[in-house]
């Protein structure tokens, strides 16, 4: 028989998982911003009234976590949302996106050890590509590129993809570098199936790629 005592026990052993899920957005106009995350692409999820509240509940493709509206409240006033990051595997294609439907995304930019640069990071490094946008309201979202994870920033366990066009951006990179593999070793590798593995597990984990 499980106790609360043992429950309590598990919980600060950090068995517990607490995942991130929802982020609330303050706007002015309920319906305005669902036409305006709606023209996004985003998947509507929730709109109904419950405890007397209007709740509606956006999520971006292949995101984990998703967006509610909160209006009317005067410590975060409409537009006060900044620094809101959706990551891409592709930001040119990200961005290409929002713009054939209407909205308006600044230039890709990078950061420099001063100050910030136009264009993608030199050699595209994962994580310095960004292009802004914001909605009706002015609350601000990045696009950030991040096509390989840090050591450190994914958790341990099987390999997993949130989308279709994440897999297929996986693919590519590793089509890509077993191209390089094979100029280094002078002749196709028929074993490229597990060599594909490798490289998409170990990028994905942040560990050293095959090589």
């Amino acid at each position: 028989m499980t106790t609360t005592e043992d429950r309590s026990s598990d919980a600060s052993a950090g068995n517990v998982d607490t995942k991130l899920e929802v982020v609330t957005i303050p706007v002015t106009d309920l319906d305005r911003a669902k036409a305006f995350y709606a023209s996004l692409g985003w998947r509507l999820d929730a709109d109904f009234i419950l405890g007397g509240v209007r709740a509606i509940q956006f999520t971006p493709p292949g995101s984990g976590c998703s967006i509610h509206f909160s209006t009317n409240k005067a410590a975060a006033p409409p537009g006060s949302a900044q620094g809101l990051y959706l990551i891409a595997s592709d930001i040119d294609a990200a961005r290409d996106d929002l713009a054939k439907r209407g909205v308006e995304v600044g230039e890709v930019y990078h950061l420099t050890p001063d100050s910030r640069a136009s264009g993608p990071a030199p050699d595209r490094a994962t994580y310095n590509s960004y292009a802004p946008f914001s909605d009706p309201d002015g609350n601000g979202w990045l696009l950030q590129e991040v096509t390989t994870r840090l050591p450190g920033r994914i958790d341990p366990g099987p390999t997993t993809f949130a989308s279709a066009n994440d897999l297929a951006s996986a693919l590519r990179r590793a089509a890509a570098a077993h191209g390089e593999h094979e100029k280094r070793i002078g002749e196709a590798d028929e074993n490229w199936p597990d060599w594909y593995a490798e490289y998409m597990v170990s990028e994905q984990a942040g560990a050293e790629p095959p090589k």
